[in-house]
């Protein structure tokens, strides 16, 4: 399928650069399967679901992966992208030609790692010395890994240490924040709650290559990247008893969506699984495992930007997105977010 059929024109002015505050006060447009758009706001959300369904979230952790440092006179600066072991993770690199296998970088306060191995789409692997963890370093020269949208134009600073974060984070390893849970609040979980709206949570390590470009001509032709889920076994019997019961999964991000597609077999069931999902979702593909997905307005031809085509429809979500950038919208990670039904009922 040719990629440029997931282009739009976005102007610039519609990216969002800071969240609104408080959180679930941003806009969110609901998209059902046919019929007109409605706008309306996150605080919507307990009338807009039904009693028995259920918000899948992703518990991940951004990790301050962003590192710079320096070989010898050479700047290098790392996005540390999947982990591989306790000291070892592959990264995309920024300058990486001045690098080579064997090197060590400097990325100061005490923190250097080794240049062990460059991969084909030109990551390295990267081994950080020393026996401290390397949560620990990282939290002493990393920054908070903000998307390429947001910090070509300022740097992340103390309030995005809280921004870009979902009240779900509990579990480290993330470069990327699950950002439709950034709308959520304590008093949202609450009207929610009373509303008669279940939670579940699953883990996704969101990596770097979310951001990257589509580069090919043809879907047929992009390589996704690998990243690391689990969904446990109580989990996964909890989720298949909801739709048993006539309830909906409704999964919160594109993260959480990739891996309950990932866990479900042909009949839909969600199955317990650990490790690697490469999934790539583009029109054509059979969703077994959700029945709606709440997700924030994503890149022109990106692979989000397919999935939501693959779930609605490209001219329903090209509609979609022309309503939203009409109505003025807040756009990516800090911006606002809208609900997807497939199904009209």
């Amino acid at each position: 399928m040719q990629v440029e059929l997931f282009d739009f024109e976005l102007p610039p002015k519609r990216i969002a650069l800071r969240p609104v505050r408080p959180r679930d006060s941003a806009r969110m447009l609901v998209v059902p399967g046919t019929g007109g758009f409605h706008d309306f706001t996150v605080r919507d959300l307990p009338q807009l679901l039904r009693k028995g369904d259920v918000l899948v979230f992703n518990d991940t952790r951004v990790i301050p992966a962003q590192l710079e440092g320096r070989r010898g006179w050479a700047r290098i600066g790392a996005t540390l992208h999947k982990r591989i072991d306790l000291r070892r993770w592959q990264a995309f690199v920024r300058n990486g030609k001045r690098l080579h296998e064997g090197d060590t970088v400097d990325f100061g306060a005490g923190v250097t790692a080794t240049a062990e191995a460059r991969h084909e789409d030109g990551s390295w692997t990267l081994c950080f010395l020393g026996d401290e963890p390397v949560e620990i370093l990282l939290d002493r020269a990393g920054k908070m890994p903000l998307p390429p949208y947001i910090a070509s134009k300022r740097s992340a600073d103390a309030a995005d240490q809280i921004d870009y974060q979902t009240i779900f984070a509990t579990r480290d390893g993330a470069v990327a924040a699950p950002t439709a849970a950034l709308h959520f609040t304590p008093a949202m979980l609450g009207a929610l709650e009373k509303a008669g709206i279940g939670f579940e949570a699953l883990t996704l390590h969101v990596g770097a290559g979310t951001f990257l470009p589509v580069k090919v001509e043809d879907t047929a032709q992009h390589k996704m990247h690998a990243e690391w889920g689990r969904i446990g076994p109580a989990a996964a019997a909890r989720l298949n008893a909801v739709r048993e019961r006539g309830g909906r999964i409704i999964a919160v991000g594109t993260t959480s969506l990739r891996l309950l597609e990932s866990a479900a077999d042909a009949r839909g069931r969600i199955l317990p699984f650990e490790g690697d999902t490469s999934i790539f979702i583009t029109p054509g593909y059979h969703f077994r495992a959700i029945d709606g997905l709440l997700t924030n307005f994503h890149l022109p031809r990106s692979t989000l930007f397919m999935l939501v085509c693959s779930l609605m429809g490209i001219e329903r979500m090209q509609g979609a997105y022309a309503h939203a950038i009409l109505n003025k919208y807040r756009f990516y990670s800090y911006g606002d977010t809208s609900l997807l039904f497939p199904d009209s009922d």
